[in-house]
């Protein structure tokens, strides 16, 4: 993350007042600013950077005037930020005075209809509370972000998009153990419904970028986050089950078991990795209940079939 150091001069007072008009969202007017700051320094990474910024953003608040809807206004906007969020992936610099200006009017913009939604329906649903707690986590206010996605998650349990977003704002505010358990209990039940792209915490973004790597990418990455996050000691928070999980995981092994026997080597992209994370579950709850080491060494056997490699960082 590059961050500018000379703010001296015409320039840098043309960048400040972008940044002041991207909080207004007045993306066309900065564009007409950056692009006097580029014809007195045409090499200036940072009002290059600011300029994508604003043209892209530009476009998206053109589109957004347009819908009246308040719900879905605040969801384009958000949806918009997810596609921001990957079109920085593609760039080389990023500046985080200029992001954080951008994130101040989108998510600011965004709770402003959700908020004014609520008040014309009286109450929130389950989606509503969720987004709000999206909103508040983009402006940084974890806490109150973390009152939203709780009561999200009371109305709408094991949504896996919705524990992650809990897991992300309980390590901001420094609960690692209550975010590793979210984090490892999101990615369980379903991988490809979170929106890994929208993580932003450090504890889940090593891991991620580590993946990168090791040469993982969407949508297979996201099946092998919980695998990892395991064998790398990132999510290692373990929980007795209770008999009806413990029953139900038993039954999604043998299922699984029984599938990738069937389909041999035209096994799909998230069948390993998705038995080796209920393996290292099974392992979990064999070890704090106690049970007697010959059913745990058969399960590592298993994991040592499937993949030797997982299988040595996972006993070492």
């Amino acid at each position: 993350m590059e961050v500018t150091t000379n703010r001296d001069g015409k320039v840098g007072s043309l960048i400040d007042t972008a940044y002041n008009l991207f909080q207004n969202g007045f993306f066309r007017k900065a564009a007409e600013v950056l692009e006097e700051a580029l014809s007195l320094d045409f090499e200036n990474n940072e009002v290059l950077f600011a300029l994508k910024c604003a043209q892209f953003w530009s476009d998206k608040t053109d589109k957004y005037d347009f819908i009246s809807d308040k719900g879905k206004a605040g969801s384009y906007l958000l949806d918009q930020w997810k596609n921001f969020v990957l079109f920085l992936d593609r760039s080389a610099d990023s500046y985080e005075n200029c992001l954080y200006t951008l994130r101040q009017y989108v998510f600011a913009k965004a709770l402003s209809c959700f908020s004014e939604l609520s008040g014309r329906h009286g109450k929130h649903e389950a989606g509503t509370f969720f987004r709000i707690g999206k909103c508040y986590k983009g402006l940084g206010d974890y806490e109150r972000a973390l009152e939203y996605l709780e009561v999200s998650n009371h109305q709408k349990a094991d949504d896996p998009e919705i524990l992650a977003e809990l897991a992300d704002c309980y390590a901001f505010i420094g609960e690692v153990k209550a975010a590793k358990i979210f984090f490892r209990e999101a990615f369980f039940i379903n991988p490809q419904k979170i929106e890994i792209c929208m993580l932003e915490s450090l504890l889940i973004l090593r891991l991620i970028v580590k993946l990168k790597k090791m040469g993982y990418t969407s949508p297979e990455l996201e099946e092998w986050i919980p695998v990892y996050g395991v064998v790398f000691g990132v999510l290692n928070v373990k929980r007795e089950l209770k008999p009806l999980e413990y029953g139900r995981l038993k039954q999604s092994i043998f299922a699984m078991e029984a599938e990738m026997k069937e389909i041999g080597e035209d096994a799909g992209f998230f069948h390993k990795p998705r038995l080796l994370n209920r393996y290292f579950w099974l392992i979990d709850h064999l070890v704090t209940t106690k049970e007697n080491h010959e059913k745990i060494d058969e399960v590592l056997e298993k994991i040592k079939k499937i993949d030797p490699q997982v299988y040595e960082q996972y006993i070492q």
